[in-house]
């Protein structure tokens, strides 16, 4: 027995320090429920969350993100959506199928080499200058394990020399650039705050999936913003988690404080997630293409569905295309396919001579689509960009393209009116995946004399998001139809009069506006003014026109 006891330990050390070796870390990091001393004696270390009247005296605070903001202990989902997101499915696999050796390393002790491996996989090849995941995509997700004790820890922000906020957010594992526009952005607006995180290193306009130490430039670029922001004696405080021993080790950093607190894993989990409506800013706008949170077995089943997926999508057009509607959603629906109308048909049009203007908000391409199957008669969608595949697949025939000029586009709408055609019209400009609902342009307002009929639309999907501002857009309905379940929601509201509007009595954006608060709430949503411009601007680093330049969602 004592032989097998120290052959097991000689394994667990040559294996942590093999990895440690190749991924240029510093050997295995100490297990998660040690507390090793700090190397400053001057530095008292607390096990256990800071007490709000502490936090409250303090003049500085220095917040670990991984291990004092974030719930979850592993990074791994993470650094799959960089992976998956930004390099594609291939990358996702080599994640994965490296998984086991990540998480021996982990478990052994070697907590900075499983993350400086994944993110070797994650970001090695990847254009510097396109990346945008850390914008675009990450966002989302962290949001949703931000705890909302570690929050409002922070919330209390302490007030430093001459009154400035001084609040130091340290990463002490994730690199600078995934992290830093989620913590700018969406958690600390303040410019007086500081983000400090480690750098990948990049070589010719490419990541080379290397990541600088702990203790490297970003921690004493940190420490002299701390100082720059505190005089000498200020009460400064350092708030960490169990899961991170980097914070404790790196002295650069954690020596400016006077105490550290260091909450419990036992501690943590009974935090609760921070709420959307406690959100700092709004989360409206994110992009991506993985609609749930990349854990290694979801990873699994995503990866094992793809090829049935693709194979599914392919039997689901063919049957959308070959059938009529009753037949089609019948077995359509066998497959995981579904819709549902809420409430009740609208009254037929008072003119049959004359077409309706439907007015929907925008969740994905197949909207009209779904219009149509709701109306069991033929619609005409109109778009301002829309790719040759989707059209080629649409099964309500041809979009009329739109120019973004306000009166050829008016003119054409009302030529498809007046002959007859009833039209879809998405007002919005863009998709919108969250529960907001953008400006709406008043030109639909315009158009008809006898009015217009909301359609309110919500779609629910288990696996793949159907829109995308940085990826391939014309793969948006495959997307869709690879879904395993997903739900088209479709409700037809009262209709909203605009004579008065051709009379000259009411304002076109007046009217445009009642009908997007009708639609809001409808859906439960909220109503912003936001536009297309400011979600391309956001996610994708153009102004959404076809044609327009700017760099890739990677």
């Amino acid at each position: 027995m004592p032989d097998e006891k120290m052959m097991a330990a000689a394994q667990k050390f040559v294996f942590s320090n093999l990895l440690s070796i190749l991924f240029h870390g510093n050997g295995g990091d100490a297990p998660p429920d040690a507390l090793p001393p700090h190397p400053s004696e001057k530095v008292c270390i607390h096990r256990r969350a800071p007490p709000a009247a502490r936090l409250a005296e303090a003049t500085a605070l220095v917040v670990d993100v991984d291990g004092g903001l974030l719930l979850s202990r592993s990074l791994f989902p993470y650094f799959m959506l960089v992976a998956v997101e930004a390099g594609g499915f291939t990358r996702g696999l080599l994640l994965l199928l490296l998984y086991p050796v990540i998480a021996c390393a982990d478990a052994s002790g070697g907590g900075d080499v499983a993350v400086r491996a994944m993110a070797f996989v994650a970001f090695c090849g990847l254009r510097a200058a396109r990346f945008r995941a850390g914008r675009a995509v990450l966002p989302r997700w962290l949001l949703e394990d931000v705890g909302l004790e570690a929050f409002d820890a922070v919330r209390r922000r302490p007030l430093g020399a001459a009154g400035k906020r001084a609040v130091v957010v340290w990463a002490s594992r994730m690199p600078r650039v995934m992290l830093e526009p989620f913590l700018k952005e969406y958690l600390i607006a303040d410019a007086a705050d500081v983000v400090a995180a480690r750098e990948m290193k990049v070589l010719w306009g490419f990541y080379t999936g290397l990541m600088e130490k702990g203790d490297g430039e970003a921690a004493s670029e940190a420490r002299k913003k701390l100082m720059e922001s505190t005089v000498v004696g200020d009460d400064v405080v350092g708030f960490s988690g169990g899961s991170s021993m980097e914070f404790l080790r790196n002295n650069t950093l954690s020596s400016s404080c006077k105490e550290v607190y260091v909450v419990s894993a036992e501690e943590k989990r009974k935090w609760r997630p921070l709420p959307t409506h406690e959100y700092p800013r709004p989360l409206v706008f994110h992009d991506g293409r993985l609609a749930f949170r990349p854990t290694p077995l979801d990873t699994l089943a995503m990866l094992v569905w793809l090829p049935f997926g693709a194979a599914l999508a392919l039997a689901r057009i063919a049957v959308a295309m070959a059938l009529p509607y009753r037949y089609a959603t019948l077995i359509l629906a066998a497959t995981g396919q579904s819709w549902r109308l809420r409430g009740s048909l609208p009254p037929s049009s008072r003119s049959p001579s004359r077409g309706q203007l439907y007015v929907c908000n925008h969740r994905t391409l197949i909207d009209p689509v779904y219009v149509s199957i709701a109306l069991n008669r033929p619609v005409r969608a109109v778009s301002y960009s829309l790719s040759r595949l989707s059209e080629l697949i649409s099964p309500i025939g041809r979009t009329v393209h739109l120019a973004r000029d306000r009166a050829h586009d008016g003119a054409a709408m009302a030529r498809l009116l007046d002959g007859g055609a009833h039209v879809v019209v998405c007002p919005e400009g863009t998709t919108c995946r969250e529960p907001y609902l953008l400006r709406f342009s008043p030109l639909f307002a315009e158009l008809s004399s006898e009015g217009v009929v909301p359609v309110a639309i919500a779609v629910e999907t288990a696996m793949f998001h159907a829109t995308t501002a940085g990826g391939w857009k014309s793969m948006d309905p495959l997307y869709y139809v690879a879904n395993p379940r997903m739900c088209y929601t479709v409700e037809f509201l009262g209709k909203v009069h605009t004579a008065p509007v051709r009379n000259g009595a009411a304002a076109s954006t007046d009217v445009a506006n009642r009908v997007q608060r009708l639609m809001a709430a409808a859906l439960g949503y909220e109503c912003t003014m936001l536009t297309r411009k400011d979600k391309y601007l956001m996610l994708a680093g153009n102004d959404g026109l076809v044609g327009a330049k700017g760099p890739t969602c990677q």
